[in-house]
């Protein structure tokens, strides 16, 4: 929609808010709560200000951090949930929302494959995580955690928290659990559940389902996938033929939970992560006393299901919403939105192996392109210096700035995957691109252009 659409709903949306709530008797608001017009002006003012200072994270031009707009549909919806201010830990709370967030869900299990589930929306992936890796350490108190060195930080963080002993396995260079490393932990370890990866945040690297359920088996171990990042790229994978790798994604059913995070690729504002379980015999886990909340129905409430107690109704609305505007379809839908920005990277890294200035570092499985530029001397401490200047030059040049991200990884890694590279440094900075935006795609060779201009000067 254009702007002027996205203004007119947005004045329906206040408009038909203050409609709703005059189906009570009006009432005085008390002067503790009221703003003069002039100061609420500046108050905007002095906020638009300082969010002037914003990426664009809206544009093209924007590839860095995986971070994308919100829908105009997502916005709108949010904003009309929003003005109610739901709390979907109760029905009490959150009677309408609540519906949505149970519909959502259904939606999200089936895509995945679950024949049967419970789960739920969170603030955010963490947050699902947390409560994900909490549910493993009820279910096998007295064993271990184990994620790859390629997962995301909180993981470690979490396992401290809940005081739970964690195993790390190595990674190989392609940002994937190494196998035999695998093998080794868990037979000398004892390892309750194992984190796996569906799109890790530097590569966008899909751990290898066919070869650890076999091993999950053997060691009677649970799998937890964290698909926060690549959990949508599912719909991909029904597509004839697939554009992902259909042997990872079709085995998500054979996990015993998912986390996907639709503020990432389901077109949402933050916070909205979700975690889904297998059994829907773990809402034992989570069952409590409140004797001051679940009053107006005997229903199962959502906070009884849950980890956190308060959580933003708006969340499922606007997501609700989303779905409905873009069904989880391969071909339309937010299918169609995905093969845009997977078709993205394909062609970045088409045109980053046709260079002469830039090469790829690892073939992009999802959309996240890692990449450096070809310096005259080979080694790790040259190629990081030319990252830090192409990624800084294109970010603060006067005009058509372009928005990088930067991901340092091991050099050994490094030179597994180029032989001929030196190392004399204790880490080597390369590029990354997240293509999140089908607009990416239309913008990619022109993008493409301007960065190996600049990569010209560094190499």
């Amino acid at each position: 929609m254009d702007t002027k659409e996205f203004k007119n709903f947005i004045i329906k949306a206040v408009d038909n808010n203050f409609k709703w709530s005059k189906n009570w008797e009006n009432f005085k608001f008390d002067d503790s709560i009221k703003i003069s017009k002039t100061e609420t002006k500046k108050i905007i003012a002095d906020l638009q200000n300082k969010l002037n200072n914003s990426y664009p994270f809206f544009h093209p031009s924007y590839m860095g951090q995986m971070i994308t707009p919100p829908h105009p549909i997502a916005i709108i919806s949010y904003l009309m949930a929003l003005q109610i201010n739901p709390n979907n830990h109760a029905l009490d709370g959150g009677p309408a929302t609540t519906e949505l967030e149970i519909e959502v869900i259904k939606e999200l299990s089936k895509m995945f494959g679950y024949k049967t589930w419970l789960g739920h929306l969170t603030a955010s992936g963490t947050i699902a995580n947390l409560e994900a890796l909490w549910i493993a350490r009820e279910i096998n108190p007295k064993k271990k955690i184990a994620f790859s060195t390629e997962s995301h930080y909180s993981h470690k963080r979490i396992c401290q928290l809940l005081r739970v002993p964690f195993v790390e396995i190595k990674s190989n260079q392609n940002g994937k659990i190494d196998l035999e490393d695998l093998k080794t932990k868990l037979k000398y370890n004892s390892i309750g559940t194992l984190v796996i990866n569906i799109g890790t945040t530097g590569f966008g690297a899909l751990d290898n389902l066919k070869e650890i359920i076999p091993l999950a088996k053997i060691y009677n171990v649970r799998l937890h996938a964290d698909a926060a990042y690549g959990g949508f790229f599912k719909l991909l994978s029904k597509i004839n033929p697939p554009e992902v790798d259909s042997n990872i994604f079709d085995l998500l059913n054979k996990c015993d939970s998912v986390v996907i995070d639709p503020h990432k690729r389901g077109l949402q504002p933050y916070g909205c992560g979700c975690v889904i379980y297998r059994d829907n015999k773990v809402g034992k886990f989570f069952k409590h006393d409140s004797p001051y909340t679940y009053f107006t129905s005997q229903d199962v409430h959502l906070g009884e299901l849950t980890f956190e107690c308060s959580r933003s109704g708006a969340a499922a609305a606007s997501l609700w919403a989303t779905l409905k505007a873009f069904p989880l379809e391969p071909n339309f839908g937010l299918g169609k939105i995905l093969s845009q920005t997977r078709s993205c990277a394909l062609k970045w890294d088409k045109l980053i192996n046709k260079s002469d200035v830039l090469n790829s570092l690892v073939k992009p499985e999802l959309d996240i392109v890692t990449y450096y530029a070809r310096t005259k001397y080979f080694a790790t401490s040259q190629i990081s210096n030319s990252s830090e200047n192409i990624f800084n030059e294109l970010m603060n040049r006067p005009k058509n700035k372009i928005y990088l991200a930067k991901y340092k990884i091991d050099p050994r890694k490094f030179k597994l995957l180029n032989p001929k590279a030196k190392i004399d440094s204790k880490e080597v900075t390369i590029l990354r691109s997240v293509f999140m935006k089908p607009e990416h795609n239309i913008y990619v060779q022109g993008l493409f252009n301007q960065i190996e201009a600049v990569a010209q000067k560094y190499i």
